[in-house]
């Protein structure tokens, strides 16, 4: 799973959440430049929303593999009230939360993100078994899920992401695997 390219709100600093945001040009460029990096796979679905979407429909018509209808579970973290907000605003409106890992009341709760994100990797195992699947999705839900799992939570890059391998059936059906960072940090500008 990786998280989509740069968005017109990551270089503005903001909380996207679910707001639909376009990708920035450097988003297109990270979206095309990651297909030299990633090796083939038997399909590709991202989350609904534009920002995935786009990285997604461009990395597969790289690859030449057809892209699946995007699943909307698999779509950024509801961040409630601090939608649209930069770090420095979410600090002089809620101060202290940032650090405390604290959350204004209508933040969707990780419970909430590791049930939804599970359930659609368990389905993509069970119509792909055996297969390597290309999720294209964002940094939130990546980290809430290494969390849950008891896995380090680094910050995630644009086109950085986590294997995730999938076995339906199983009691623990999600083993988190390594952090994923197709660019070095700076090759290709700046990312949020």
């Amino acid at each position: 799973m990786l998280r989509h390219g740069q968005s017109e709100w990551n270089a503005m600093g903001r909380w996207q959440g679910q707001a639909d945001i376009e990708l920035t040009d450097l988003g297109y460029e990270q979206a095309r430049r990651a297909t030299e990096k990633l090796g083939m796979f038997d399909a590709v679905i991202s989350s609904d929303l534009r920002r995935a979407y786009m990285t997604a429909t461009i990395i597969s018509n790289g690859l030449g593999i057809g892209l699946m209808p995007p699943d909307v579970r698999l779509r950024e973290t509801h961040v409630g009230e601090w939608q649209g907000l930069t770090h420095d605003q979410i600090e002089r409106d809620w101060p202290g939360y940032l650090k405390e890992h604290k959350r204004p009341p209508n933040f969707e709760t990780d419970d909430s993100i590791v049930e939804r994100v599970t359930n659609a990797l368990v389905d993509l195992a069970t119509e792909f078994p055996a297969s390597e699947v290309l999720c294209i999705a964002h940094a939130g839900i990546i980290r809430v899920m290494r969390r849950a799992h008891g896995v380090s939570d680094p910050r995630i890059a644009n086109l950085g992401g986590c294997h995730f391998i999938v076995r339906p059936g199983h009691s623990s059906p999600i083993e988190v695997g390594e952090v994923v960072d197709l660019f070095e940090h700076g090759e290709l500008g700046e990312e949020l």
